[in-house]
């Protein structure tokens, strides 16, 4: 077998256990459309011998890497380098029209946050970067430095939901006109001076809503899965299942909304019986958001903000 990177899947159990009811005991596939390390995958693979796994990802390296990790499984694998809205794009090209299940752990993967060089920790100083397409697309350094000051405070609002937002740009605007930014380390120090020492005291990391508006407006996150959710949720097999895991408030709420959108009646209220055609497409399976218990996040810190949320489709599309 070929060496593992050191990685455990959050909520790894959880996840098997409702992908379970539909894939035992039959030919089943399953997309993991953020593949990262492989570790959900190889867990999918080795309870289910009859599986076949789409792997997708937008970062090259973590295809190269996985594709190691699985290597055992030969051709019960195909890998992606794909973004995850284009799920349906990618089962086309395999001549794969639907699937018995998709998984989407969404966020940043534990081999960005570990990379030295890819700049999404704010605990070590490294080159603001943070594009998960490793070498594509403007990076977070461009972003400090070139966008206007309204702009910034709009994304430190919106996708990191920073009270500070104001102040922070106003600092960020007068450092970089005397110097660029280029590493993590000189920002985390602005925020350490712009975020109230009361804030630090209880609201966790100063730089951690900063970094997470960064890396959403730098790789498009929340349009990307905008467009993934409805695409996931199209090409799933009657009893198929959409499980997500989701680490910050406004991925879960659009995943909320788009499987709550799908799981009611839209016939018209007072009707005696459900239209024709009419009927939910998909069932809850999950009852709201499941959360990490404490021994899974001493045992795997990375879980404790996680939200996964679980659904089956019941009827096809109408």
């Amino acid at each position: 077998m070929a060496e593992r990177p050191q990685h455990v899947p959050v909520l790894l159990d959880r996840v098997l256990e409702l992908f379970a009811p539909a894939l035992a005991d039959r030919p089943a596939v399953v997309v993991d459309t953020t593949l990262g390390l492989g570790g959900h995958a190889e867990a999918l693979l080795k309870a289910h011998p009859q599986l076949t796994l789409v792997g997708l990802d937008r970062d090259p390296q973590a295809i190269e890497l996985s594709s190691k990790r699985l290597a055992d499984f030969g051709d019960r694998v195909k890998f992606v380098n794909v973004t995850y809205d284009l799920i349906a794009d990618a089962l086309d090209d395999l001549g794969l029209s639907a699937v018995d299940g998709v998984l989407m752990d969404l966020g940043v993967s534990s081999l960005q946050l570990d990379a030295q060089d890819r700049g999404f920790a704010y605990s070590r100083d490294s080159p603001l970067d943070m594009r998960m397409s490793a070498g594509t697309g403007q990076t977070a350094a461009d972003v400090l430095n070139t966008y206007p000051p309204g702009d910034l405070v709009r994304i430190l609002r919106d996708y990191g939901e920073e009270r500070f937002a104001k102040k922070i740009v106003s600092a960020v605007v007068k450092e970089r006109e005397r110097e660029p930014f280029t590493n993590s380390g000189r920002l985390v120090e602005l925020l350490y001076a712009a975020v109230p020492a009361a804030t630090r005291r209880t609201g966790g990391h100063p730089a951690k809503r900063t970094f997470q508006a960064l890396r959403i407006e730098v790789n498009e996150e929340l349009e990307s899965l905008r467009l993934a959710l409805p695409a996931a949720l199209s090409v799933l097999k009657v009893g198929g299942r959409l499980v997500v895991e989701a680490y910050q408030s406004l991925e879960d709420r659009m995943v909320k909304r788009a499987i709550a959108e799908l799981s009611v009646s839209r016939s018209p209220q007072g009707l005696p019986v459900e239209l024709p055609g009419y009927g939910p497409e998909f069932k809850l399976v999950t009852k709201g958001a499941e959360l990490a218990n404490e021994q899974e996040i001493e045992e795997n810190p990375r879980a404790a903000p996680v939200r996964l949320r679980a659904a089956e489709r019941i009827k096809e599309a109408s």
